[in-house]
């Protein structure tokens, strides 16, 4: 994938404070559109960190599901480490990495459960095989061998062979409400571009950060 021509476009440009929407959600789907008309793969994908028990960092690649003027949407399951942290702490953050065309985005933010609802909703888009791998897997827990995820997916097929396969309790989806948003635009000579949304009052303040 060369991108190099869109990148020295937006080297060259920048980003300003004029060229900001109203709020980062309109702002990151510009972004985003941007991004996928370049030809990016996979432009939802995404760091989401969270803090263990111990206050150790934890990071792991995720794909973003949805976003609107709520948040940003993620599904998974609710056994999995990534799980268990959010709901511990109420907290996470988002990485939006796309290098090739020097462009990122943070989001900083509460985390919670969607409502069950909107979890079956998504549930209902997903292919049969990944619907049928959420039965299979205890998403973090260790086991013996794979040959043990490859029997729990067999069952799982046997169990739901003659219908839809329901969604299970325990997976689900969160939305990560931003209390900042920071889109950062490469430069040259290391003067890059760091426009923060911060939420204050309930509303968005834009600040200019030092490179």
């Amino acid at each position: 994938m060369d991108l190099s021509g869109v990148r020295e476009a937006y080297e060259t440009s920048g980003f300003n404070e004029a060229d900001l929407s109203d709020d980062p959600f309109s702002q990151f789907q510009q972004w985003f559109g941007e991004v996928e008309e370049a030809g990016y793969w996979e432009p939802n994908a995404m760091v989401l960190s969270t803090v263990t028990a111990d206050g150790w960092p934890s990071a792991r690649n995720v794909l973003l599901k949805r976003v609107d003027p709520d948040g940003f949407v993620l599904f998974t399951n609710y056994t999995s480490d990534k799980a268990v942290e959010m709901d511990a702490t109420g907290r996470a953050a988002l990485t939006f990495s796309w290098t090739e065309l020097r462009r990122q985005v943070r989001v900083v933010g509460t985390a919670g459960r969607l409502t069950e609802d909107e979890s079956d909703g998504y549930w209902a888009t997903r292919p049969r095989g990944s619907q049928l791998g959420a039965w299979a897997s205890d998403q973090s827990v260790v086991v013996p061998d794979r040959a043990t995820l490859e029997d729990a997916y067999t069952a799982a097929e046997q169990r739901w062979a003659d219908g839809p396969v329901e969604r299970p309790a325990h997976w689900g989806g969160y939305r990560v409400r931003p209390q900042a948003v920071e889109f950062w635009q490469g430069r040259p000579d290391r003067l890059h571009d760091r426009l923060r949304y911060r939420l204050d009052g309930g509303s968005w303040v834009v600040e200019r950060r030092a490179p």
